[in-house]
C-alpha cells in the first residue's frame, strides 16, 4: 500500500484516535513513575504567557482550560448539528441525555455519601459525579461501526450535560469566589454571539474573536473556561440543507484532525501523570475508595439507566435510534470514566491534604479503568448479539 494512502486511511479511521489516546495514557504513567517523572511535572507546572492582561499560567492550565475548550467546541458543534438535522432533532431523543445525565450525577453522589457521611471524606461527594468526556468518547470511537451512530451521539450529549453539571457543582460548592464582573462580561459576549447568529452573520472570524474573549472572561470569573467552547459552538450558524455547507460544518471539518490527533493525545499525556505510592493502595478499601469506585462504576450505570428507563416509560423520551438496552448499559459503564474532572474535584475537595488526594486519585484511576474495560466489552458484545441494530 502507498505510504500516503496508509496515513490517510489511518487518520480517517475512528479507531485510530482512541488507540493513540490509550498509548499516551500508558506513556504518561510510565514517565510519571520513572526518573523523568519529576522533570515532566516541573514542565507542566512551569508558568507560560504574559503578565499583560493576567495571562500567565502553568502549561497544564493552558492544556486543560485552553486546548480542551477547542475539544468542547468540536463536540458542541457535533451536538448542535445533530439537534438541527440529526439524531437529536426530536424532543424525545434530545431529552434523554438530559434525564440520563441527571441520574448519572445524583446516584453516584448518593452512593459516595452513603459510604462517607460524617467522615473526614464527606466533602468529596462531587468526585463520582463527573464523566471524562474526552476519554469516554475515545473508547467508544474504538468500536467504529460496531455500534450505531446514535449511541455515540447520545454519549457525547450525555457527557456534555454531565460536564456542565460538574462545572456548576464546582462553581457553587467548590469555588472560593466567583468574580461577578467577569461573569457578566461573559453573559454580554454570549448575547453578542447569538445576536450575530440571529442577524445571519456567516463569516467564522466574527464568532471566533468574541469566542476568545468569552474564554478569557469565563476563565477569570472562576468558572471552568471549557464551557466557552460549548457556548461558541451553539452560536455558530448551521442549516438543514445538503446543498450548501454551513459555517458550522466548515469549522467542524477543520477541527477533527487537530482535536483527535493533537489536542486529545496532549491532554492524555499530561493528565495521566500520576506517580504511584503505597498509601494510594491502602485507600482503595477505605470508605473513600469504596465511595469513589462504587459511585463511578455502579452509580453511573444505575443512575443513567434508571432515569432513562423512567423517562422512556413516561413517554418523555425514546431510546436512541437502532439501539438496545444492552448498549445503554454499555454507555452507563463508559460514563463511569471520571478521570480528569473527578481528579480535579478531588483536589478541590481535599485542599492541602496530599495523602487523601493521592488515595482519591488511585481510586479514580481504578474506577475509570474498570468502567472503560466493562463498557467497551458490553458494547462490543452487543454488536455480536444484535448485528441488525447497527447502522450501515
Amino acid at each position: 500500500m502507498n505510504l500516503t494512502l496508509y496515513f490517510k486511511k489511518f487518520f480517517n479511521s475512528s479507531q485510530s484516535s482512541g488507540i493513540i489516546l490509550i498509548l499516551c495514557v500508558l506513556a504518561s504513567l510510565l514517565i510519571a513513575n520513572s526518573s523523568a517523572g519529576e522533570g515532566f511535572q516541573s514542565f507542566l507546572d512551569k508558568n507560560v504567557g504574559t503578565h499583560l492582561f493576567h495571562l500567565e499560567y502553568p502549561v497544564s492550565i493552558w492544556i486543560n482550560d485552553g486546548l480542551m475548550a477547542i475539544f468542547f467546541l468540536l463536540v458542541g458543534l457535533e451536538i448542535k448539528r445533530e439537534m438541527v438535522e440529526g439524531e437529536l432533532s426530536s424532543f424525545k431523543n434530545a431529552s434523554l441525555p438530559i434525564f440520563a445525565a441527571v441520574g448519572g450525577m445524583l446516584v453516584p453522589a448518593l452512593i459516595y455519601t452513603f459510604f462517607n457521611a460524617g467522615t473526614e471524606y464527606a466533602n468529596g461527594w462531587g468526585i463520582p459525579m463527573a464523566t471524562d468526556i474526552a476519554f469516554s468518547l475515545a473508547i467508544v470511537s474504538m468500536l467504529g461501526k460496531r455500534i450505531p451512530n446514535s449511541i455515540k451521539i447520545f454519549l457525547a450529549a450525555l457527557a456534555i450535560v454531565d460536564d456542565l453539571g460538574a462545572i456548576l457543582v464546582i462553581a457553587i460548592f467548590y469555588t472560593d469566589q466567583i468574580h461577578w464582573i467577569y461573569l457578566l462580561l461573559s453573559a454580554g459576549v454570549t448575547l453578542l454571539l447569538f445576536l450575530l447568529n440571529f442577524f445571519k452573520v456567516t463569516k467564522l472570524i466574527f464568532y471566533i474573536i468574541p469566542g476568545l474573549f468569552l474564554w478569557y472572561f469565563l476563565h477569570h470569573s472562576g468558572i471552568h473556561a471549557t464551557i466557552a467552547g460549548v457556548v461558541l459552538a451553539f452560536s455558530i450558524p448551521t442549516n438543514v440543507s445538503n446543498v450548501t455547507i454551513s459555517p458550522l460544518e466548515k469549522l467542524e471539518h477543520k477541527l477533527h484532525l487537530p482535536v483527535n490527533f493533537l489536542i486529545m493525545p496532549i491532554f492524555a499525556l499530561t493528565n495521566t501523570n500520576i506517580a504511584f505510592n503505597s498509601e494510594m493502595v491502602q485507600g482503595v478499601t477505605s470508605t473513600l475508595g469504596l465511595g469513589i469506585i462504587g459511585g463511578l462504576v455502579a452509580g453511573k450505570l444505575l443512575g443513567i439507566n434508571l432515569f432513562s428507563f423512567i423517562a422512556i416509560k413516561m413517554k418523555l423520551s425514546s431510546l436512541p435510534q437502532n439501539s438496545s438496552w444492552t448498549q445503554m448499559i454499555g454507555v452507563g459503564l463508559l460514563a463511569g470514566i471520571g478521570f480528569t474532572m473527578s481528579i480535579f474535584i478531588a483536589l478541590l475537595s481535599f485542599k492541602d491534604q496530599i495523602p487523601i488526594q493521592d488515595e482519591a486519585k488511585f481510586a479514580i484511576l481504578i474506577a475509570s479503568f474498570l468502567s472503560a474495560v466493562l463498557g467497551f466489552t458490553v458494547l462490543r458484545m452487543s454488536a455480536k448479539k444484535d448485528p441488525n441494530l447497527i447502522e450501515n
